[in-house]
């Protein structure tokens, strides 16, 4: 399997011995040995996983890299965390999402109604089995605990990733932004409940439909 690390906060190095992985195309950055790639069509696994993104626009363009020695990715200097899965399934946005292991499998699932972020749709994706992946932030992701006892609402705009045992659901009303009368913020909100962690960053995507 091939192991991950950071090269700082914003540079992923792979060291790889015959392994493959799977990354955002276009994120190599640097590599030193033999390096083989491949691009991967439609980003999901087999035929399903490709119809759904392009019903969804649910965009996630990624490659195949293979090869012995160290591959370097990196993407518009985004913070990079990485993301350790034991048969556990982990559901990111296509575009906060950098590499995984290559035995991991990705694909999508379906979220429900959600306030329109610019870039996503009904569906998010899914990678799962064990092995590591690499997800980006804008800014440092702050990862933050869900219980059954303290549910969690997050802005669409701030949310990465979430893994563990939640539902969650989309429900309307207004954020500090809109609060305060500076316009132009999110008016859904992400409610999760169970027992798991919810990834997210200290800026927003730009949204669609943010004053509804």
């Amino acid at each position: 399997m091939a192991t991950f690390r950071l090269q700082g906060s914003k540079v992923l190095a792979v060291d790889m011995a015959g392994d493959a992985v799977k990354a955002k195309n276009g994120s190599m950055v640097a590599y030193d040995g033999q390096m083989a790639f491949k691009k991967l069509t439609g980003g999901g696994e087999g035929i399903r996983g490709m119809v759904t993104r392009r019903l969804t626009g649910e965009q996630m363009t990624m490659m195949e890299v293979k090869g012995q020695g160290t591959c370097y990715f990196a993407d518009r200097a985004s913070e990079i965390s990485l993301v350790g899965l034991r048969g556990e399934k982990l559901y990111v946005e296509s575009s906060n999402l950098l590499c995984t292991d290559g035995g991991l499998r990705t694909g999508t699932s379906f979220t429900g109604l959600r306030g329109g972020v610019t870039g996503n749709g009904l569906f998010t994706t899914t990678v799962e089995g064990t092995g590591q992946a690499a997800i980006m932030s804008d800014g440092e992701a702050v990862v933050l605990r869900v219980t059954p006892q303290y549910p969690l609402s997050v802005d669409p705009g701030a949310y990465i990733a979430h893994q563990g045992e939640l539902r969650q659901e989309f429900q309307s009303g207004v954020n500090f932004r809109t609060f305060i009368g500076e316009g132009s913020g999110e008016a859904f909100q992400i409610r999760f409940e169970g027992d798991g962690l919810v990834y997210v960053q200290p800026s927003e995507r730009n949204t669609i439909g943010g004053d509804v």
